[in-house]
């Protein structure tokens, strides 16, 4: 009998926490309260959330989900007295909450969730990776390796990820590979919404005989190389002059990207739209996607982008061939080549019969191989399996033992 079905006989749920940075619309945030949306609805475990920054669009999301108190964190350094004492503060909420499995998400939740979890003597401890080269100092890296070693198990979100994790000294054995879940009904458009209704919510009623090409990134990081989305768009406009190119995303380096788009001669055909809440009804009336980024773990926008059958061309990084079908369901590219990014997007957009049959395998392969269902069940006998390991270490241990431990 398994750890879980004792609880089950006992009518007990065991207790699990999840641990993010903040609210803000980003793919981690995102995919991180979809999990916890899951498990609070599958009922197996009882689930609760913590954060580090209690902020951003999606809190009033998390905060419908009836899940308790959402503590907050807040860290100005890892050096500091502050740290330690919300250090305190969080292992006290563990113990009192009789949290049996602690699940961290990002940089940050990883270094002060494993370290509180560890210091509790949790019985699973969880930390992930979501991202490869590109984003981390070698002392953050260092530091993160440091939390990785309080965990029992580390989820890369892609292989690609998995094999960045095992080249900095992270043991295979401790990895587990589990892809993003995607909710496709979160890509499917309003009911009865034309095309036109969609181009007037983005403001774009007069641009109606444009092809669009789209990117839909956060504009406050370089690695996400905007830059090279908006050189590899003058060469498109030069070959397909009624192409129009859409940016999806806010940040800081929105003035500097709007700067090169006039620079470029693109500035009555580049769209930044900023933070875009209606991503479905941006997709539909989207030609062709694209991401360019020098670096990546595993984009969900990649993932979004075949959910809504839309063809894709995208960059050569993290776990970009292990959702795209090079030829099949899109192209993919050099990171930070505009010029071979421009002909491949020219390509799609001069083949609408062929872009047409990419979308359709691309939304196939999104259906199968990233659903929802499969990242909710591997995640649960994740648990399962460490609660298991722990009752029966915890079984076989010496009598003081079990009396330190306990």
């Amino acid at each position: 009998m398994s750890c879980v079905e004792l609880q089950g006989r006992l009518k007990l749920k065991p207790n699990v926490l999840h641990i993010i940075d903040s609210f803000e619309q980003g793919g981690t945030e995102r995919q991180a309260l979809q999990l916890v949306r899951m498990i609070h609805a599958d009922d197996r475990y009882r689930v609760r959330l913590a954060c580090l920054q209690k902020q951003g669009m999606l809190l009033s999301e998390a905060e419908g989900l009836r899940l308790g108190e959402i503590p907050e964190y807040s860290l100005t350094s890892f050096y500091d007295l502050r740290f330690m004492r919300q250090l305190r503060r969080l292992v006290q909420f563990l113990k009192v909450n009789e949290i049996k499995t602690v699940q961290t998400h990002d940089f940050y939740s990883n270094i002060f969730g494993m370290t509180a979890a560890a210091i509790a003597r949790i019985p699973a401890r969880i930390a992930s990776k979501r991202e490869t080269n590109g984003f981390r100092t070698a002392t953050q890296k260092r530091m993160e390796r440091g939390a990785y070693r309080f965990a029992h198990q580390v989820i890369a979100n892609s292989k690609a990820v998995r094999q960045q994790l095992i080249h900095e000294g992270v043991p295979a054995k401790k990895i587990i590979t589990l892809y993003n879940g995607l909710d496709m009904t979160r890509l499917t458009r309003s009911s009865g919404l034309s095309r036109e209704e969609a181009l007037a919510m983005f403001g774009l009623q007069r641009e109606r005989e444009r092809r669009f090409v789209t990117i839909v990134a956060n504009v406050n990081h370089p690695v996400k190389d905007h830059e090279t989305f908006l050189r590899a768009a003058a060469r498109v406009h030069a070959a397909v002059p009624d192409a129009a190119f859409i940016i999806a995303g806010e940040g800081k380096l929105m003035a500097s990207l709007q700067a090169l788009a006039v620079h470029l001669g693109l500035e009555h055909d580049v769209f930044f739209l900023g933070r875009c809440e209606k991503i479905a009804e941006l997709l539909s009336i989207s030609d062709v996607c694209v991401l360019s980024s020098k670096a990546e773990g595993f984009s969900n926008s990649i993932l979004e982008y075949m959910a809504a059958a839309r063809p894709v061309v995208v960059t050569d990084v993290g776990g970009a061939r292990e959702a795209v079908v090079e030829g099949e369901t899109g192209f993919i590219v050099p990171a930070g080549d505009d010029e071979q990014m421009a002909d491949r997007i020219i390509d799609v957009l001069c083949d609408p019969k062929r872009a047409y049959a990419m979308g359709e395998r691309g939304r196939q392969i999104a259906a199968e191989k990233f659903s929802c269902a499969a990242q909710l069940e591997r995640t649960l006998a994740l648990y399962d399996s460490l609660l298991t390991e722990s009752a029966i270490s915890f079984a076989h241990a010496p009598g003081e033992m079990r009396q330190k431990r306990a």
